[in-house]
């Protein structure tokens, strides 16, 4: 695993912030470093096929036990992002051109992997006129053909300054869940997710269920930021307002000093709380825990989802 950036070149909007000390992390927070044969054929299907993975560039803490599962989020479209989200360490500046042979390359990965479920996501691209839509609208329709049998999970940007197409073009290639995550409390959107729109987030996803009622669409905020248990529950009511079907919410992890600061480390009970409220509130599956990322368990918990519904129809 390569060592977590730091802000350089290619992070000029974070190297002129104040360091931000990061309170001692509590034991549940710990994780093994990454080891073991599945890491590394996961880790060397992924080099030949010149792959990023979100795993890697945010820093998860969970890459090991995932990769030695098999398991990895593709990363597409490069590894520079045009946002300057302060809670992510992916690098921000001006992105390279498109790779038309990256879809190709996605798939055969998949293929190889002997992938049940795949998760793909990318950078924020605010330089294209679709966002990038196309382009993983082309990967997801290249996966379906290598590995027709494995179910797809977008993990999608906003598509914050494109026409409503850009969204259409995602939707009609068909993925089995839309992903795209609201990451905070709106209250919190000015420091920590400044390029982006809470309520336009929101409305994307709500747009995503009008187009495409049979794809279930997911979202999930991050904890320990600084916002309160109230805002947290509204954002749970706004997300099945919008009738988004999964949630995520782990714990936030401050990448490097100049990433904004971690307020608290929320107890696990607390995690606990919130995963019985949001079923309560009609989510259709629920991960709350410290160390739950967006495409933690993916897979295992969409195909428990599927054959619960197999089962009640069956």
């Amino acid at each position: 695993m390569r060592d977590l950036k730091i802000p350089d070149q290619r992070h000029p909007e974070k190297a002129h912030r104040p360091d931000n000390a990061q309170p001692k992390k509590p034991d549940w927070i710990r994780v093994k470093a990454p080891t073991g044969a599945g890491y590394q054929q996961t880790r060397d299907i992924l080099r030949e096929n010149k792959l990023v993975t979100v795993c890697e560039e945010a820093g998860c803490p969970n890459v090991g036990e995932c990769w030695n599962q098999g398991h990895a989020t593709m990363m597409i479209m490069g590894d520079i992002c045009t946002r300057g989200c302060t809670f992510c360490n992916i690098a921000t500046g001006k992105p390279d051109a498109l790779d038309a042979f990256e879809p190709g390359r996605v798939a055969h990965a998949v293929e190889t992997l002997g992938l049940n479920h795949v998760v793909i996501t990318s950078v924020d691209r605010d330089d294209l006129e679709d966002g990038g839509a196309e382009h993983i609208a082309q990967t997801i329709r290249a996966v379906r053909h290598r590995a027709p049998d494995t179910t797809i999970e977008v993990l999608t940007p906003d598509f914050l300054k494109c026409p409503v197409s850009a969204v259409e073009a995602v939707v009609e290639a068909r993925p089995d869940v839309f992903n795209h995550n609201l990451e905070t409390v709106p209250g919190l959107y000015p420091s920590v997710r400044p390029g982006a729109r809470y309520f336009h987030s929101l409305r994307l996803l709500q747009q995503v269920k009008e187009m495409d009622p049979t794809i279930f669409t997911k979202s999930g905020i991050m904890v320990g930021l600084g916002e309160d248990k109230q805002s947290v529950q509204q954002v749970m009511d706004d997300m099945r307002a919008a009738d988004v079907d999964f949630l995520t919410i782990g714990q936030y992890l401050q990448p490097t000093p100049k990433h904004h600061g971690v307020a608290r480390f929320v107890d696990p009970d607390e995690f606990k709380a919130y995963e019985k409220a949001a079923w309560g509130k009609g989510f259709l599956m629920v991960s709350a825990t410290p160390l739950t990322r967006s495409s933690y368990h993916a897979g295992d918990d969409f195909a428990r989802l599927r054959d619960a519904r197999a089962a009640k129809l069956g």
